[in-house]
């Protein structure tokens, strides 16, 4: 699977079956939902032998053992789980969630200042968490780029559920996309983005993962660099139950680099943020949703 894998991958959630067990979720209760996350796990645990072969190969070096169907089908189930909760989420039953947050206190100094920062977050655990949360939250004002073209079905009908997220969204892509992002951090936004999916034909940086090399996008650091405000990593990690803790932790403060000096600066940056993502990782296996051949191994 080469490094345009995650992008084709057939989206397997449909609307059907998301309206059904938002339906369920919201009008009979979490318990029900929850005890149904299992055989819509089985089921596409069972149907999809590329999602199966992504998860043995990350969980083998995760674990640092060889990883048993019940650790896969962990996997795949968390990541069933996250997107029920998102659902509670984005529905403002916040009631139905226990959300522990660590080191924000230094971005909320930051933005009561009036100063803008970066967002960096992962496909490890729930950036939804982030997302709804800056969407309701007083102190934070966040914006988020990322590509439309993932994730349509589940984003779109998400979105459906509270407008509120669709707005905080900047669309990748477009002309104006990094001028809205400048806008936003000047009036002291939160900008989140993801950075552990390198895009073909954008610049990459390798860094050693989990013991082996895996590419890294450059580009949420570069524009850190011109933008000229802080990074911070986010991972939200899910605990089990109804349990998430998010941590904040700074990467970099705002650096001013001259253009020629921005790649080493920005490759140094990548490896930091690849180092804190493998600690995680490794802390909590179970939480990455990377279901593809994420070290490109041909």
């Amino acid at each position: 699977m080469n490094n345009q894998a995650w992008q084709t991958q057939d989206e397997r959630g449909t609307l059907f079956w998301l309206r059904v067990i938002t339906w369920i979720a919201l009008r009979i209760g979490r318990p029900v939902a929850w005890c149904l996350q299992y055989p819509i796990t089985l089921y596409f645990f069972l149907t999809s032998p590329k999602t199966r072969r992504a998860s043995y190969a990350f969980l083998n070096r995760a674990l640092a053992r060889p990883a048993s169907w019940r650790d896969s089908f962990r996997q795949h189930r968390y990541f069933a789980c996250t997107i029920l909760d998102r659902v509670y989420l984005l529905s403002r039953r916040y009631d139905c969630l226990d959300v522990e947050i660590h080191g924000q206190e230094a971005i909320l100094e930051r933005i009561s200042a009036g100063s803008g920062c970066i967002i960096l977050g992962s496909h490890l655990g729930s950036f939804e968490v982030l997302r709804s949360l800056g969407a309701r939250r007083d102190e934070f004002s966040i914006r988020v780029l990322m590509r439309h073209e993932q994730n349509q079905v589940i984003t779109e009908f998400l979105n459906h559920l509270d407008a509120d997220i669709a707005d905080v969204v900047i669309p990748l892509g477009q002309i104006d996309s990094m001028l809205r992002a400048q806008e936003a951090a000047e009036q002291g936004a939160l900008i989140g983005l993801l950075g552990d999916r390198a895009v073909p034909g954008e610049e990459s940086h390798e860094c050693s993962f989990l013991g082996k090399s895996a590419p890294f996008p450059v580009a949420p650091m570069k524009l850190a660099m011109i933008m000229k405000i802080p990074v911070y990593q986010f991972f939200g990690v899910y605990r089990g139950g109804n349990r998430y803790d998010i941590h904040f932790e700074l990467l970099t403060d705002a650096l001013d680099v001259s253009r020629g000096e921005r790649a080493a600066v920005a490759a140094h940056l990548v490896e930091q943020y690849a180092s804190r993502l493998e600690h995680y990782a490794k802390k909590a296996p179970y939480n990455w949703f990377n279901f593809y051949d994420f070290w490109q191994s041909g």
